[in-house]
């Protein structure tokens, strides 16, 4: 996109808006003061899972409740934004109902994010509704409450997803955040999520698998419908050939078999068990199997958090290759569950003495 905009990943943009939305609460200064932020971005590439990261961070750092209302506004009319006209007390003039998204907690214990999604492929009337809305936090004689944090997103219009070119005037008064795919931060946003690790695997070993359109396929691969393929193996069937109509109609068919394909290798692992219990087990050379290997442990620390487990695993880790050990580790501080397990670890601290980044 040649928009001449700096391209941030999704973790960036995370810690930066969760940075300024936080100094802007705890300066009590009012959201109006900053401009409404612009979040452009290939379909699926997670600016709606940043938006969540966001409300999450501010939580934390403000101890305030963030409520996301999250409008889809291709879905929507601009009757659901500006609300059904009706009569006043005397059938003198007519009235505004105000529509349910306006219905908003105002006090100074909560913090509202009114998410305006694929802003750019709403009906013309509708952007014209939501974009008054971004930029004067009104619509009509509605107004949003002043604990109200106002953020878009959309796709460009180089997507070949339904896209319209905004106009000139009304793009110079917002903050225009490009998002790009960063397969390092998919990965870190995939370990902090419970990403099944058939999945995190599969995406750490081929890369490339993230995204892709298939020619006009209507299924392909994008970072969205890898975590709907994680959705079904974790709350459906962990039986890639039971489900695999359903993963095909999430990624297309040929990411599903090349994805088929890679989930065999698993059945090559060491017990992850005997990993777990006792701190040994067989010792695996090939790039794809350490991959597999380590995912798996990933998913089982995560689920079975006690330090003598997580200990003995880390005892196994050392008789694998320092990039495995390394990887581990670092996966392992990830998890908020394991990393006062994992910074209490010696070989945890000898590594990160020895420059191990976390």
């Amino acid at each position: 996109m040649n928009n001449g905009l700096r391209t941030i990943n999704v973790n960036e943009m995370v810690k930066m808006l969760s940075n300024v939305y936080t100094s802007l609460i705890l300066g009590r200064i009012p959201f109006k003061e900053f401009p409404s932020v612009m979040l452009w971005g290939p379909p699926g590439v997670g600016k709606s899972q940043g938006v969540r990261e966001i409300a999450r961070e501010i939580e934390r750092k403000t101890e305030k409740e963030v409520r996301i209302t999250d409008v889809r506004l291709l879905l929507f009319n601009p009757v659901d934004l500006r609300g059904i006209p009706t009569a006043n007390e005397d059938k003198t003039l007519a009235v505004w109902l105000k529509p349910q998204i306006f219905q908003m907690d105002t006090s100074d214990e909560v913090v509202n994010i009114l998410f305006l999604d694929e802003i750019t492929a709403a009906p013309t009337s509708v952007q014209a509704a939501a974009y008054q809305i971004t930029l004067d936090r009104t619509i009509g004689e509605h107004k949003l409450p002043e604990n109200c944090i106002v953020i878009a997103a959309g796709n460009r219009v180089t997507d070949r997803s339904v896209a319209y070119n905004m106009p000139k005037a009304l793009a110079n008064r917002l903050c225009h955040l490009e998002i790009k795919e960063d397969i390092n931060a998919w990965h870190d946003w995939a370990v902090k999520n419970a990403i099944h690790p058939y999945v995190a695997g599969y995406i750490e070993y081929n890369s490339t698998a993230l995204s892709g359109f298939e020619n006009d396929e209507i299924a392909f691969a994008t970072p969205r419908s890898w975590e709907m393929v994680s959705n079904i193996l974790r709350y459906v069937c962990e039986d890639v050939n039971q489900v695999f109509p359903m993963i095909v109609g999430c990624i297309g068919e040929n990411s599903a078999n090349n994805f088929r394909t890679w989930t065999e290798i698993f059945t090559g692992i060491p017990l992850i068990e005997q990993i777990f219990r006792e701190g040994t087990g067989d010792l695996p050379k090939e790039k794809e199997l350490q991959i597999a290997l380590k995912s798996m442990m990933v998913d089982y620390a995560r689920k079975c958090p006690e330090k003598d487990l997580v200990d003995n695993s880390i005892d196994y880790s050392c008789k694998m290759p320092w990039s495995f050990r390394g990887r581990l580790l670092q996966d392992y501080y990830r998890i908020p569950e394991l990393r006062e397990i994992v910074k209490d670890n010696s070989v945890f601290q000898t590594a990160v003495r020895d420059g191990l980044k976390c």
